[in-house]
């Protein structure tokens, strides 16, 4: 069985997405900021990581950096979700070293299609 962290601070969305990916066959561990998302990745060692970008505490952009600069949990791939479709956030978030980018309102299978192409090349 797959499990996904999702790292997420907002209720609505995070209950959303727990309950879609639930019913679709994943195992969710759920954070609330960024740095309870570097904890859970190292200690859990999901998947795969869904890392909203503005979050408390830390940011996604630092905790992806802290994810990928470790060596237990550099290999986990890390999908970006942001509600900030800016010019540029998809290739800060690249360059933070994220694996992919989805925006928000989430297309649950678009997004699907994500995390399978991102455990395939695992």
């Amino acid at each position: 069985m797959t499990t996904i962290l999702l790292v997420e601070d907002n209720e609505l969305n995070r209950d959303m997405l727990v309950r879609r990916l639930t019913r679709k066959g994943y195992t969710m561990i759920i954070a609330e900021d960024g740095l309870r998302g570097v904890q859970l990745a190292g200690a859990e060692l999901p998947d795969v990581i869904l890392m909203d970008l503005s979050l408390p505490v830390m940011d996604g952009w630092e905790a992806t950096k802290a994810i990928k600069s470790s060596d237990a949990t550099r290999g986990i791939p890390v999908i970006a979700l942001t509600a900030h479709a800016m010019a540029g956030d998809r290739e800060k978030a690249m360059g933070a070293g994220c694996d992919d980018f989805d925006t928000k309102p989430i297309d649950l299978e678009r997004l699907i299609g994500k995390i399978e192409a991102a455990l395939i090349t695992r």
